[in-house]
């Protein structure tokens, strides 16, 4: 099974979208602006992507600059319930395949789990 966290209002999403289907693949689409992740199930991606909180994070994002995101002293469970509660915090777009996962920037590195 693949799945895909997905927001369709970014262009590198849709991309990646795309490059599923046109290979053959219909993923399960997440819209995780819609149904957000909890701290547990982004600590278990992030973690399955090798990916540090803050390296999975939006940092161009205003909710990053209002919460003060950007302390270095903020805990890793800090950052990850700030995501939980402002999911446009989460960078994406994120595929799992049963080889991996990937935050898919650039959209080639979906092809490292297909």
């Amino acid at each position: 099974m693949v799945k895909i966290y997905h927001n369709p209002r970014c262009s590198k999403s849709r991309e990646v979208l795309a490059l599923l289907r046109e290979r053959g693949i219909e993923p399960t689409v997440i819209e995780y602006l819609k149904t957000p992740l909890n701290v547990q199930e982004l600590r278990t991606l992030f973690q399955a992507a090798n990916l540090e909180v803050r390296e999975a994070m939006r940092t161009n994002e205003k909710e990053y600059q209002d919460l003060g995101l950007k302390d270095e002293g903020l805990s890793d469970d800090e950052l990850l319930d700030a995501i939980a509660q402002h999911p446009r915090l989460m960078n994406r777009p994120f595929v799992v395949t049963d080889k991996g996962a990937r935050l898919c920037r650039p959209t080639e590195l979906v092809e490292e789990i297909l």
